[in-house]
């Protein structure tokens, strides 16, 4: 058998020359997952059956000539946050439902259609509430990087399961950072879409209007075709924008000649290590002396938690009031513990939370006035140790997890993680790309231009020698 390609982009190059077929590549992605999962924890559900029959369809379909789509044979995980018929949604948690779904959520949907394989549904903390991944449900998930390390959340088994070479894309979804966060913490490309550009269901809950579905890849490329498959549109979402027929590709390779970018590692008052400032600071100085307009900003925003602590409980509570008392004690204690505070908080908190989002998304639309881009660090630290306590002194979640990452969804904008380099410990480090609502094509041309600069390629030969080790 031909080596694996670890993009899409080239697995779908091999089918096409008939080097691979889909089965051979599941197999072989089953049989990686099966030697790195102990060490891991990736995985809520592994769907091998599933994924076989699937292959072995899209294997029959590649030498009939009449795949069906864009991902034809294509192995990717789905996070266990959202619906996939024939598996249960468990959200990381005790409390929820061990009944498989009867449907697929839009995303899984459109990965389905698309002829993706997948193999099975990742973890999250409980209902994805910190930028961590360990869960009553599941326990702690670690990072292929150093397995004493988070590879953060919430979209953290995907992230995890993708960088130790699982899968060659993997599915997210992002609340508050939740793409961009594990995607920095494993050296990916992480996507958040603007708000509705991906449809989902159901959206009762308070914070739909925060949460964006996106993937995480190992190319710009590959992530392109992804926004193009998962942005399809779908009834179920009331609150999706109209969409944008085209290939998120095309563009890619045109340049930031004439776009105003605006640089700041102090968005809100965030405090940055010393570490993550040296490698965003260089990538953005490699910018700069190849040539592109790059600006300095001050904070540009005001801290967030003031304003949004309490709407961040309030959120927690709802869920909390539809859990019967008795199953309290089954859930995550952090967690329960943020929800009952969330109990007393009042419509009037509410209302100025919303007062608060409507002058952000003000403050930002001005910004753009003047600049293109926004770049700022993805994250203010090098990744956490796996056993934090998330919303603590040691990391906290204003301070130390979402302020670069949850503003913009606070604004629904749309902002991509990229690898810039790693820490001392050989733990990556990652920077944001931020657009206007509705511009996925200047942060995904941003993303190659970067890239290109700073020669990055997967897998980092660091990496390599750390998933050898994982298999052992």
């Amino acid at each position: 058998m031909s080596e694996i390609p670890t993009t899409i982009h080239g697995l779908l190059a091999a089918y096409r020359r008939g080097l691979l077929t889909p089965l051979e590549v599941v197999d072989h992605h089953l049989a990686h997952l099966a030697r790195v999962e102990p060490k891991l924890n990736a995985f809520a559900v592994v769907d091998r059956d599933g994924a076989r029959q699937a292959a072995q369809q899209s294997t029959s379909r590649w030498q009939r000539g009449d795949r069906v789509g864009d991902l034809e044979g294509v192995p990717i995980t789905v996070k266990d946050i959202v619906a996939m018929a024939g598996l249960p949604t468990r959200e990381g948690s005790r409390v929820t439902s061990e009944l498989k779904a009867l449907v697929d959520s839009p995303v899984v949907a459109r990965l389905r259609e698309a002829g993706a394989v997948i193999l099975g549904k990742t973890t999250t903390p409980e209902f994805g509430w910190k930028g961590v991944t360990d869960s009553p449900a599941f326990g702690t998930t670690r990072s292929p990087w150093n397995p004493e390390f988070s590879p953060g959340g919430s979209s953290g088994g995907a992230a995890a399961a993708l960088a130790a070479g699982v899968g060659v894309a993997a599915h997210g979804n992002d609340g508050g950072g939740s793409i961009r966060i594990p995607a920095s913490y494993c050296g990916l490309i992480g996507l958040k879409p603007t708000f509705g550009r991906v449809p989902q269901a159901p959206v009762e809950s308070p914070y739909a209007t925060l949460v964006a579905n996106g993937p995480l890849a190992r190319s710009v490329e590959d992530a392109a075709l992804l926004l193009n498959v998962m942005s399809r549109p779908d009834i179920r979402d009331w609150h999706a924008i109209p969409h944008q027929s085209g290939d998120w590709r095309i563009g890619l390779n045109d340049g930031l000649r004439g776009v105003r970018i605006g640089y700041t590692e102090r968005l809100g008052g965030a405090a940055v290590d010393p570490e993550v400032r040296r490698a965003c600071r260089s990538a953005v100085d490699r910018l700069a002396i190849d040539g592109y307009d790059v600006t300095e900003l001050d904070e540009v925003i005001e801290p967030l938690r003031p304003q949004f602590e309490s709407y961040w409980k309030a959120g927690f509570a709802h869920r909390l009031r539809t859990i019967p008392a008795p199953r309290h004690n089954d859930l995550d204690p952090d967690f329960r513990k943020l929800a009952e505070e969330g109990l007393d908080v009042t419509v009037e908190e509410i209302d100025a939370a919303y007062a608060a989002r409507a002058r952000l998304v003000a403050r930002m639309r001005r910004l753009h006035l003047d600049f293109d881009l926004l770049i700022t660090p993805t994250m203010p630290t090098p990744p956490p140790r796996a056993d934090v306590v998330y919303h603590s002194s040691l990391f906290d979640r204003w301070d130390h997890a979402v302020p670069f990452t949850v503003p913009f969804n606070l604004t629904g904008q749309p902002a991509v993680s990229v690898p810039v380099g790693l820490t001392g410990l050989g733990l990556p480090i990652g920077l944001q790309i931020v657009a206007n609502h509705f511009r996925e094509d200047l942060i995904l041309r941003a993303a190659r231009v970067l890239l290109d600069l700073l020669a990055w390629r997967w897998p980092d030969p660091n990496l390599a020698r750390r998933i050898a080790v994982l298999q052992a």
